[in-house]
């Protein structure tokens, strides 16, 4: 009796672990079926330990965390944009940013500010990598487009629906096979079953943690837009448009008499800026030849005077 009662208790354990991977497999069942049929001449589609889901494609799919994504006719998208603008307000750009993405519910994941260092002039640049709802985004980029002159946009959308409903489907396959365990565990009449059971069920919960861990991450990258904006400091905005040809030469002869005057005025204040400097290595030259004079007229007296004594003693002989 106590054979048959195992060999009971096994074959439901491996029960459990046919059903599990038949709905782990439940995308591919139809393509499997028809190629099974098709060998041996047996409608293999139906199958009394594996039943598919009846799951409809225009339905909607609901997280690991029970919140229910729908972008774009329930498709997962994962979207993330890239903007450069140029602006002559830097500090009212930035804070017009955070400002924006506050309001409309994002945050800022990581950001960098560099330039005016203080050896040098130079103008400054930011970068911000900002999360936003999915359903603000276009707003927050029209937003951004208004705070400066947008210079480049790119967009990308990367559709990761299918392997959020594999992931999903694994996790429930898996719950499914606990839930069965959790039953069976309840039955086990000796320590080695119990044991076995036990290690299962570690094993199955580590997968679905494992698998939670995945969707949570999806989530968040689905119902937040992830936005690159990069600020640069400028003097003059550049001209984005459609130019003739004649404008075109006005505008690149204005750019060239532009740099050419700021290439003087740069030379003006580095000379003036240098002022206190140079007037220390003048005042040191000028120390310098003055005592190099004297040195040179005392060697020329010497001379002067030697060759008189010389003259003198010659004269008396």
């Amino acid at each position: 009796m106590k054979f048959k009662k195992r060999i009971a208790f096994f074959t439901a354990i491996m029960m459990a672990l046919l059903t599990v991977g038949c709905g782990s497999k439940s995308m591919s069942a139809s393509e499997d079926s028809a190629t099974m049929e098709s060998v041996y001449g047996t409608d293999y589609s139906k199958n009394e330990y594996c039943e598919e889901p009846a799951e409809t494609a225009d339905a909607g799919v609901t997280s690991g965390n029970g919140l229910e994504t729908q972008v774009e006719n329930g498709r997962k998208l994962i979207r993330t944009v890239s903007l450069s603008l140029q602006t002559k307000e830097f500090d009212s750009v930035l804070n017009s940013l955070k400002t924006k993405t506050t309001e409309l519910g994002g945050y800022v994941e990581n950001s960098s500010i560099s330039g005016n260092s203080y050896s040098y002039t130079t103008t400054r640049y930011a970068s911000y990598t900002i999360r936003i709802p999915a359903d603000k985004l276009n707003e927050f980029v029209d937003i951004v487009g208004e705070l400066g002159n947008v210079t480049q946009e790119n967009e990308s959308v990367e559709d990761v629906t299918l392997q959020y409903v594999d992931v999903e489907s694994h996790k429930k396959a898996l719950e499914t096979e606990q839930a069965r365990l959790m039953e069976l565990l309840s039955t086990a009449e000796n320590m080695e079953d119990l044991l076995a059971i036990e290690s299962k069920l570690s094993d199955i919960r580590y997968e679905i943690e494992s698998y939670e861990s995945q969707l949570r991450l999806l989530d968040n990258q689905i119902d937040y837009s992830t936005v690159h904006v990069e600020i640069f400091e400028v003097e003059r905005m550049t001209d984005a448009g459609e130019k003739g040809f004649f404008e075109e030469i006005k505008e690149r002869f204005g750019d060239n008499l532009y740099k050419v005057g700021h290439g003087f005025r740069n030379l003006i204040i580095g000379i003036l800026g240098a002022l206190p400097i140079l007037i220390v290595c003048a005042a040191v030259i000028a120390v310098i030849v003055v005592i190099v004079k004297k040195s040179i007229k005392k060697i020329t007296l010497k001379k002067q005077k030697k060759a008189k004594e010389n003259d003198y003693e010659e004269n008396f002989k």
